[in-house]
């Protein structure tokens, strides 16, 4: 018999619509048992809104679309929200590790684009970031790779966070804007 819909899962189709699904890897992993080998599928998945929010999960199962689906299920448990300036760069440069895996993301230009190798590129697309430059060090695993882009993105803090945790104003924390100095510079040869 059917399980009636609760409220909660119509709020995850409604979500479920506008989400941006990137598959990154299918690896066939193998059980030895006694008969031989039993072959399963290991899928995974990130998951994001394009406005700041991205998961990533992970899924295990005999066929491949129910590994997918795990692997969605997932993510979209997992979603987090990172800060972005004006929508599509990081703040400031920022470092992260996991395991082997190690990456550099650097804040780009307007029109640059997504520098990034493939499962980075998946998670920057996902997130809503169009203008990035990463590099990979160390292990090119998918997964370590992907967890350590997520480490990197913990280490992002918007200038307002950073100020109301000093208890300062944002213009103190990012300094005098440059058309404010050639005003200064103006008044100051007024005189």
């Amino acid at each position: 018999m059917a399980k009636p819909k609760k409220s909660d899962d119509k709020r995850d189709d409604r979500e479920g619509s506008d989400l941006i699904e990137k598959l990154v890897g299918i690896n066939r992993v193998a059980k030895v048992v006694k008969g031989g080998k039993r072959f399963a599928m290991a899928a995974l998945v990130v998951i994001g809104d394009g406005k700041g929010r991205v998961g990533i999960g992970t899924g295990k199962a005999r066929e491949v679309p129910e590994a997918i689906k795990k692997a969605t299920d997932s993510a979209k448990r997992n979603m987090r929200r990172y800060p972005l300036r004006e929508g599509r760069t990081l703040h400031h440069d920022v470092r992260g590790t996991y395991g082997a895996g190690q990456v550099v993301l650097r804040a780009a230009p307007a029109g640059t684009g997504i520098i990034a190798g493939g499962p980075m590129r998946a998670v920057f697309e996902a997130l809503g970031i169009q203008d990035v430059v990463a590099k990979s060090v160390g292990t090119s695993n998918p997964h370590n790779m992907i967890k350590a882009t997520f480490a990197a993105l913990d280490q992002v803090a918007s200038p307002r966070s950073v100020a109301m945790r000093r208890g300062k104003k944002v213009s103190d924390i990012l300094g005098r804007k440059p058309t404010e100095d050639k005003e200064h510079k103006a008044e100051d040869k007024g005189q």
